[in-house]
Parts: structure tokens; sequence; C-alpha cells
């Protein structure tokens, strides 16, 4: 099944509140933050060898990644947040 299959409630809903673009980004950040938590929880139980109180390696590497993309979608959000004010400023 398809992500707009999956998630078709929370993507009209987004979209209808903050049009099409913004409301896809915004879901996106919802589905990376749900990733995000699982990997923290995982990480509990996954511990790294040198060092306990962290999550193993490959965990480290994937919440980093997730927080990465978490930023960058993010950072898109706000770009079309700054076109559409200077739009409504014209």
């Amino acid at each position: 099944m398809s992500v707009f299959e999956n998630y078709k409630e929370q993507l009209e809903k987004h979209e209808f509140m903050m049009g099409p673009v913004r409301g896809r980004l915004a879901v996106t950040m919802d589905l990376l933050t749900d990733a995000l938590i699982l990997v923290g929880q995982h990480g509990v139980y996954c511990t790294s060898n040198r060092n306990p109180s962290k999550p193993a390696m490959d965990l480290q590497t994937v919440l980093s990644t997730i927080n990465g993309a978490k930023e960058l979608v993010s950072s898109v959000m706000e770009e079309l947040r700054k076109q559409r004010d200077a739009e409504k400023g014209h």
C-alpha cells in the first residue's frame, strides 16, 4: 500500500490546512518523528558495546540521518512560508 493510501486522512487534513506542498511536508515530519521514536525505543535495548549509555552505532547513524532529514524538511517548510508571506506582502 502506498503512503498516500496509508496516511490518506492525515494528508487530507494537513493539505487542507496548509496546502498540498506544506501539508505533505508536515505529514513527512510526523512520519520522521514517529521513526525517531521507534528507533529510540529500540536503542534502549540495543546499546553500544563501547558505551552502554548510548544506542548501538548503527542506531546512532539511523537517528542522525533521520534528524538530518527532519532538519532539511523543516528548512523547506520555512522557505515556503517566507515565499508565501512575501507574496502576501505584494
